[in-house]
């Protein structure tokens, strides 16, 4: 008998008769004799429909309130999914954050995991119930309602498969697998059988829209093997799982796959003192505030003594990071702050990127050869990434994948 975690997204539980199926398949699992614990999304677009009413109500809504209202989604696809299960002959009890003592830091919208008590929902398995989990969400020492972000139910799901050992941790959306670019971009995509953590961490904080980029450090940290698979069919999906010395998981490819993400805003403060220190108290406020910075580049102005920093932030992030640098521009002197909501970044992801130089050269030139101008660019040992305009983007791709993956 396996204990078995699996993740169903808003797709999955749109409606009653999607719940049904995915309580099908449930109860399939149940009567092979395994443990299942399920979590569960809002079902689809019933968060983004609860966030267009809090900023319908307010231009800048509480955090705290926020949370609140939000985490309701994942309450109607919890006891939904637990209802169709008893409707099939097997046990089921929905739980949410509150119930289980889902522990997590005090920054809404962005909480992270403290800690799990796992008793109650391991009583209630004992019991021979399928516990039901509201992903997503978690509470504070104070019992206040939190979030842990967009895609949260991802790490959820592999959190709890690391408090409770679970033999198997699966994700369930509306695609089958993990492949080396957008099938809404790129036509024929080619679907990766397995892929490494870092390689998947990789593609994840680059746009690829599949796995939550916290769910796969928890499992590369437990070493738990994440198995992503469509809840519309029975086929195999992509493992993410440890690369082991000496397995090349990509040795037919030199590229793993190409991203994309429209959800980039770039900030510049222009006229910055150079002088020691000025970098670290831009992006120490900014940390300060849970906004992550994603590129940065700092380049000289003419009279060598003023400089100017552009970096680009989640667009949810966006108008509080220009607030931010508003005040910074008074603290440290700088002349003026300007943004830009319409870019986007597309990534290669490979191994060994910035040691083989033509394969970034052969990026650069691909771009160029589209007549794609590159705004910033960002490389590592396993990415490059670059800054784009927005309306490029789709041709950036198509390219791209043409280049490295389809040749």
């Amino acid at each position: 008998m396996a204990l078995i975690i699996q993740k169903y997204g808003g797709t999955s539980v749109a409606d009653a008769e999607c719940v049904k199926k995915v309580a099908k398949r449930i109860v399939k699992y149940r009567k092979e004799g395994h443990n299942v614990i399920v979590v569960v999304s809002a079902p689809a677009g019933t968060t983004d429909s609860l966030i267009k009413r809090a900023y319908e109500i307010s231009s800048s809504p509480n955090k705290r309130e926020l949370d609140m209202l939000l985490t309701s989604g994942e309450q109607i696809s919890i006891a939904s999914l637990a209802i169709a299960i008893h409707s099939m002959g097997e046990k089921a009890v929905s739980l949410n954050a509150f119930q289980v003592k889902f522990k997590t830091t005090g920054d809404y919208t962005k909480a992270e995991i403290l800690d799990i008590d796992t008793k109650i929902i391991e009583e209630k398995i004992s019991e021979g119930n399928v516990v039901v989990f509201a992903g997503f969400q978690g509470i504070t020492e104070n019992n206040d309602i939190t979030t842990l972000g967009r895609g949260g139910s991802d790490t959820t799901a592999v959190a709890l498969g690391a408090a409770l050992n679970a033999d198997e941790v699966e994700i369930y959306t509306d695609v089958d697998g993990v492949y080396t670019a957008d099938p809404r971009v790129v036509k024929n995509p080619k679907k990766l059988e397995t892929v490494s953590y870092q390689e998947m961490l990789e593609l994840a904080v680059s746009g690829a829209k599949v796995l939550h980029p916290r769910s796969v450090q928890i499992a590369a940290k437990y070493d738990i093997s994440i198995h992503l698979r469509s809840s519309f069919d029975n086929s195999t999906g992509t493992i993410v799982k440890e690369e082991k010395e000496g397995e090349n998981l990509m040795e037919k490819a030199k590229i793993v796959g190409v991203t994309s993400s429209k959800n980039e805003g770039k900030i510049t403060l222009s006229g910055v003192p150079d002088k020691p220190g000025i970098a670290a108290k831009v992006f120490s406020t900014l940390a300060k505030s849970k906004i992550n910075t994603d590129i940065i580049l700092q380049s000289s102005s003419i009279n060598k003594e003023l400089n100017n920093i552009s970096y680009t932030v989640k667009t949810e992030d966006l108008k509080e990071a220009v607030e931010i640098s508003e005040n910074l521009k008074k603290e440290i002197g700088a002349e003026g702050v300007s943004f830009e909501d319409k870019v986007a970044k597309v990534s290669v992801i490979g191994i060994g990127l910035k040691t083989h130089y033509e394969t970034t050269a052969e990026i650069f030139d691909t771009l160029a050869e589209n007549s794609i101008n590159i705004d910033m660019i960002s490389c590592s040992e396993i990415n490059v990434s670059c800054i784009i305009k927005e309306a490029d983007l789709e041709k950036a791709v198509k390219a791209l994948h043409a280049k490295f993956i389809e040749t």
